[in-house]
């Protein structure tokens, strides 16, 4: 799934805790090694995390923490991007695609030593289906209206059935971290290789070894060979780079392309670049109807003819040129071409032509004066772009559209803020004009993003939570979501989010800049690491990895 994910707005204050752990720079154990020769791996988290709850996941941080300690019943492996059995050893999906019944491996034990069973796996999925959750990794089983039912047939079998047909049901549940029904802290009850040891909010979260983890390798020696993973928190870059180079951290699992190409120069063995990723960047406009803005402004950015004039007056290419080094190429849409099959490939990158987009603007009731763009009552087009403050690449990128959108006439102030600052107004106070952010994907399938195209989704940015569809946009893009998920067709799925992408290229809800190359940096005192292009790039297999002694 995509994220900036759905920012929730009310958590428990358990969730409010975890939100400080955050962005962590999983960074600074000691190099000392351990027992099983797997040492203790470094690196950072950029934000801070919103939840340690793996059903509330929506940003990055979280999904990461997610991702080491959480036990699911199958994997993606981010390598072959094929479906393997974790939790579950078989699964079978009924022919309708409502039901999937899984076979559990038995004798396995959460962190805290009860034994796992089909229960947990029921008590998961009513948690995760519960409407008032509002989960994003929950919104990708939402097919159709209706409850979720779980049959637990023996405490090694459970059938899951849907009111809808899901489509890719069983990759699904790559994402779906299974608690523990009967563990008092059910967040801190784990099945996957590592567990929350120690939090300290705005500085680090340190995962240890969990030590009821029920792999074990080839040899039959017990899994993770890493006996820690500190995560620190660390939005600066050029901190984040120092200390890679001092040898305080170990990876960069996603490294600025200007960083990439200095330390390319020096230590080229350091560095890899996977090739076009699946992440996109991408800027918006507030269309929320209660935001504090003025009218007149929100009638700018509700208009398709307004964003698609902005679209043509930004230089892509000089973003991937400029602000990336080459290692980017022009977004055509929801989808990288990376995505072969889903994405279609009828779309074209977005011609620069200032001069349409001007010419678009004055048939719309623009004109210039004295170097100014003003709409048909006077008022002067200006707003503000906010980012995050630490991305010199989001922060390039706001400076250059700045000038792209100056040669028509319209002035933009560039802000930067802190993370929690920029979400909170993202999300709850909607105290914002256009914002420049990206999405992560974690999978091919477009289910993954059901939380970002559904109106009804808080992921669906600009404006999120609709009732009812406020655009007929809005409503064919939820119709054929909703239909290419619940088919079990693949030409039709195929059909149907091919005119999802057509819909967002006319209407520019989101305005996607570029798909960044998977870049990343890896000491040589790491081993076992092989970078990939899905998320996460570097830490995939971190129950394989292990860490050398400085």
């Amino acid at each position: 799934m995509r994220s900036h994910r759905r920012m929730s707005s009310t958590m428990r204050r358990t969730c409010r805790r975890a939100i400080a752990v955050g962005l962590l720079c999983l960074g600074s154990l000691s190099g000392r090694a351990v027992a099983q020769g797997g040492g203790e791996l470094r690196f950072c988290l950029r934000m801070e995390p919103k939840t340690f709850d793996p059903l509330r996941v929506e940003d990055e941080a979280s999904a990461a923490i997610r991702y080491l300690t959480g036990g699911v019943l199958v994997r993606v492996n981010r390598q072959t991007q094929e479906l393997e059995p974790e939790l579950a050893q078989s699964w079978k999906v009924s022919k309708d695609g409502r039901t999937i019944t899984f076979s559990l491996r038995s004798g396995i034990s959460f962190s805290d030593g009860r034994p796992f069973s089909a229960q947990d796996v029921a008590y998961t999925m009513q948690q995760l289906m519960d409407p008032a959750l509002h989960s994003a990794t929950g919104d990708a089983f939402r097919s159709g209206t209706g409850n979720v039912e779980t049959k637990v047939i023996s405490p090694t079998q459970i059938s899951i059935t849907f009111p809808a047909p899901v489509a890719g049901l069983d990759r699904l549940f790559d994402q779906v971290a299974i608690l523990s029904e009967r563990s008092p802290g059910k967040e801190k009850a784990v099945l996957g290789p590592f567990m929350l040891a120690d939090y300290k909010p705005g500085a680090s979260v340190l995962l240890q070894r969990n030590p009821n983890y029920w792999k074990s390798d080839e040899q039959g020696r017990k899994l993770p060979y890493l006996a820690a993973i500190r995560l620190d928190i660390q939005a600066n870059r050029d901190v984040e780079m120092l200390r890679f180079k001092r040898g305080e951290l170990d990876v960069i699992n996603s490294l600025d392309s200007e960083y990439f190409d200095k330390l390319e120069m020096t230590s080229p063995q350091l560095v890899h670049d996977a090739g076009p990723s699946l992440d996109s960047e991408q800027l918006w406009f507030n269309e929320v109807a209660k935001a504090p803005i003025p009218a007149y402004k929100k009638n700018w950015f509700r208009s398709a003819n307004f964003r698609r004039a902005i679209s043509e007056a930004i230089n892509r290419e000089d973003l991937s040129r400029v602000v990336y080094h080459g290692h980017a190429q022009p977004a055509v849409g929801p989808f990288s071409p990376t995505n072969q099959f889903w994405f279609n490939n009828k779309l074209k990158p977005q011609t620069y032509s200032p001069d349409a987009a001007l010419k678009a603007l004055k048939n719309d009731g623009f004109r210039l004066e004295n170097g100014a763009l003003k709409d048909k009552d006077g008022n002067e087009v200006v707003f503000s772009i906010i980012t995050n403050a630490g991305s010199n690449t989001r922060e390039r990128m706001a400076v250059l559209i700045q000038e792209d959108l100056q040669k028509i006439g319209i002035h933009v102030n560039v802000v930067t803020l802190d993370f929690p600052s920029l979400i909170e107004r993202m999300t709850q106070t909607f105290d914002y004009e256009a914002i420049i952010l990206g999405l992560t994907n974690v999978d091919l399938d477009p289910n993954g993003e059901m939380n970002v195209w559904l109106s009804s989704s808080e992921n669906h940015q600009w404006n999120p939570q609709q009732k009812v569809p406020e655009t007929a946009w809005e409503a064919e893009i939820d119709r054929l979501m909703r239909a290419q998920a619940s088919s079990t067709d693949l030409k039709q799925r195929k059909e149907a989010f091919d005119r999802v992408q057509e819909i967002v290229v006319e209407e520019e809800p989101f305005i996607f800049l570029i798909n960044k190359n998977a870049l990343s940096a890896v000491s040589t005192t790491v081993h076992g690491a092989a970078p990939v292009i899905l998320s996460p790039q570097t830490f995939w297999n971190a129950e394989r990895l292990t860490v050398s002694a400085k």
